[in-house]
């Protein structure tokens, strides 16, 4: 039996994986979860820098600006939901220290956790369950493979600021069952279920994955990916991050999509970024003003909306470069992308727009870097941070980085 930690108006539940406030979970990711744990056993302790990367890393060679990043993240969640940002205290060159409210520990059968499982609400913003993948092998020493490639696609995925990714413990009771998708939708709260299977002989994989809209039963990804390797580790690491890359995408699609029915007067701060997003991705004038107008009343109801901010960057900087190099709009792009940085630590695509941006229309390489290199910290599997990141190398005429 593990334990909850209680404290404030929260509760961390460390093996589900989930910080709730009340009975409604946050959206914080599992590394942080990580780090808030280690920070709430030693709470008004000082707590080193080494011994959280442990915590959230594995003992992994990381850059200091990747703990950075997670505490970023993790004050963000406690100061949005609570205005509670003050409670980890930065020691310099030092480490961290939980100075909150007294920590309490918790029978779990109390916790949101178990007291939301009977009946789940669907979250805001998209939710995603994977369910444990499928051996086909005939070989129960196989289950290794599969279990290890759901945790990591499990972990990718939790790693993206706008996915709420339900934690594996929820999702193991699953395996070895015969599921109705629409019904694990129901049961865990999600709108986005996905399944999988793994067939592996000698030194040749299969892995195929389908990811399905559990309210309406349609398919929104599905994948086959056939590998031959000696290193079974290497190449779950390699299906995981493929399959990872290429489902944050489809979701976002299919989000867009399902804005696209609602009514425009009950579109939130979420909803009108994604309603802008096809605009944004075009480039060409005429879109990026018509997103420009979702965006701005996008803002104006949520100031601190990095991913509104970061598109908004990618408006200005467009408009600029295509519409008569106006002062205005370059100051704009730099103005918006300052915000996405500021707002947006624990969210990839927003600090990608921004560090484009302030690197094209700001000529701030090192801001730009130190953005895209944030990005990649949460989301390694974004094209789009290499994409845009070679682009600006490229102008700045560095061919050979730029191709690497």
């Amino acid at each position: 039996m593990w334990d909850i930690y209680q404290f404030g108006p929260f509760s961390l539940d460390p093996e589900a994986g989930i910080l709730y406030r009340g009975a409604e979970p946050t959206m914080l990711g599992q590394r942080a979860v990580a780090l808030l744990r280690l920070l709430l056993e030693n709470a008004g302790v000082l707590v080193s820098k080494d011994a959280l990367v442990e915590a959230g890393w594995g003992g992994l060679a990381v850059a200091d600006n990747n703990l950075t990043v997670q505490i970023a993240a993790l004050r963000r969640v406690l100061a949005d939901a609570a205005n509670a940002e003050g409670w980890i205290e930065t020691l310099p060159r030092r480490g961290y220290r939980y100075v909150g409210p007294a920590v309490s520990i918790n029978d779990p059968e109390t916790s949101p956790l178990a007291r939301a499982a009977s009946a789940p609400t669907l979250p805001d913003r998209p939710s995603l369950a994977v369910l444990p993948f499928s051996n086909l092998s005939g070989d129960p020493e196989q289950d290794y493979f599969a279990d290890g490639m759901v945790d990591d696609i499990i972990t990718g995925l939790a790693r993206i600021n706008w996915l709420f990714v339900i934690a594996r413990n929820s999702t193991f009771i699953y395996k070895g069952r015969a599921v109705d998708v629409k019904q694990v939708g129901r049961e865990l709260g999600v709108r986005y279920v996905l399944e999988g299977s793994v067939r592996k002989a000698g030194s040749n994989v299969r892995v195929s994955g389908q990811m399905i809209d559990a309210s309406t039963g349609a398919h929104v990804w599905a994948e086959r990916y056939d590998r031959s390797s000696d290193d079974i580790f290497a190449l779950q690491d390699e299906i995981a991050l493929s399959a990872v890359g290429a489902i944050a995408p489809s979701v976002r699609r299919a989000e867009i999509d399902r804005v696209k029915r609602k009514r425009p007067d009950s579109l939130d701060a979420y909803d009108l970024v994604l309603r802008a997003q096809p605009d944004v991705d075009s480039g060409m004038p005429a879109q990026v003003t018509r997103a420009l107008a979702l965006l701005e009343r996008s803002i104006a109801l949520e100031p601190t909306y990095a991913l509104a901010h970061g598109n908004a960057a990618m408006c200005h900087h467009c408009l600029f470069l295509r519409a008569g190099l106006q002062e205005v709009n370059r100051a704009a792009s730099i103005r918006h992308a300052r915000s996405a940085i500021i707002h947006g630590q624990d969210d990839a695509l927003a600090l990608t727009w921004a560090g484009f941006s302030i690197g094209m229309d700001g000529h701030d390489r090192r801001a730009a870097f130190t953005a895209l290199e944030a990005a990649l910290a949460i989301s390694p599997s974004s094209a789009l941070t290499y994409n845009l990141g070679a682009v600006i190398l490229g102008w700045s005429g560095e061919a050979e980085r730029a191709i690497a």
